[in-house]
């Protein structure tokens, strides 16, 4: 499993730009980390059951679905840099991410660079673990 480091929740940290919220923070960082890792373990540890996703290709996501692209090498994340980051509670169990991050990632082999904006709800489960329940992301300008 990986796990991220203090440098690596410092990356994520210094891209918020609106309130502290260290728990959603350091759940973004986790799953940075597991995403550049190709890391099913950690993934599926931080991806609700129930997953909802839209890709940038308009196509929804299952966590299934996320799973086997990392598991299969599908998707691989090379480079993950968060510019900004915006959380917004809504409860105590239930946070909205909304992070601008440039991106190198090979699809299917063809590798896509750029600015993309991800959307995501982040819930609080039973045993206190936050879980990504559904999300967006788009290429920006």
């Amino acid at each position: 499993m990986s796990s991220p480091d203090a440098s690596d929740r410092a990356v994520v940290q210094a891209s918020l730009t609106g309130a502290a919220d260290p728990e959603i923070v350091a759940a973004e960082a986790r799953l940075r980390v597991a995403q550049l890792a190709g890391d099913v373990a950690e993934l599926d540890a931080l991806l609700a059951d129930d997953l909802l996703f839209t890709g940038p290709d308009g196509r929804l996501w299952s966590k299934a679905d996320d799973l086997a692209s990392h598991r299969d090498g599908v998707v691989r994340f090379h480079v993950h840099a968060p510019e900004s980051l915006q959380v917004r509670r809504v409860g105590d169990d239930v946070a909205i991410a909304a992070m601008r991050a440039r991106l190198v990632v090979a699809v299917d082999g063809v590798e896509r660079e750029g600015v993309f904006g991800y959307t995501r709800v982040w819930w609080r489960a039973a045993a206190g673990e936050w879980r990504v329940v559904g999300g967006h992301v788009s290429p920006l300008p």
